[in-house]
């Protein structure tokens, strides 16, 4: 379904989520954003033991680079995470996507109003692109940096808790809900819902 411009006829609000406003819902989002992180870490250490990273035998310099290039890449992924929110808006037929920083995330969010289908899309786009650019770099870089790379597909899998939460939220509505993303908070709206209210 392509993006709406207007609500269509009918329609009326089912319900909304602000994670800047709603505590209980960032909280929520922020545990299940450390248990998914921690599940990652204890399983990778399996392989390669975490301790690695700390190990400083290839050089200061380099251990220090290494740390370096972790921070600047993880500024990046979060930039490009929100890019790839907003490509996928746009093969939607948005015509103009924002971009911003609420000083606790990055976001992009637009007027338009996304059907069930393509709103999941948008969501669930960047996990599943990254995803599969980072797993091969992380089997193709030397051992002392496996752990970098892994760190950017944790920020990749926990740091979309909440691009998670909503997807799991928003299957279990009604098939014809359309959603509206404004970037900071997301409100959905139902014709079959606001019939049966």
């Amino acid at each position: 379904m392509k993006a709406m411009q207007s609500l269509p006829a009918g329609y009326r609000e089912i319900y909304s989520v602000n994670l800047q406003k709603d505590k209980k819902a960032a909280v929520l989002i922020n545990v299940l954003a450390v248990l998914i992180a921690a599940a990652m870490v204890i399983a990778a250490n399996f392989f390669i033991p975490i301790s690695e990273l700390f190990q400083m035998d290839i050089g200061l310099r380099d251990y220090w680079i290494r740390f370096l290039v972790l921070i600047v890449s993880i500024a990046v992924y979060m930039c490009l995470h929100e890019l790839v929110h907003g490509i996928v808006m746009r093969a939607c037929g948005t015509k103009k996507v924002r971009y911003g920083f609420t000083g606790m995330y990055f976001f992009a969010g637009s007027d338009d109003y996304y059907g069930k289908k393509s709103y999941i899309a948008i969501a669930l786009a960047p996990i599943v692109v990254f995803l599969f650019v980072l797993i091969p770099i992380n089997f193709a870089v030397p051992r002392d940096w496996f752990w970098v790379v892994y760190f950017l597909q944790i920020c990749n899998i926990a740091g979309a808790a909440g691009d998670m939460f909503v997807t799991v939220k928003f299957a279990g509505m009604p098939k014809d809900i359309v959603i509206r993303d404004s970037g900071v908070g997301m409100t959905v709206y139902s014709r079959s819902q606001a019939a049966g209210a």
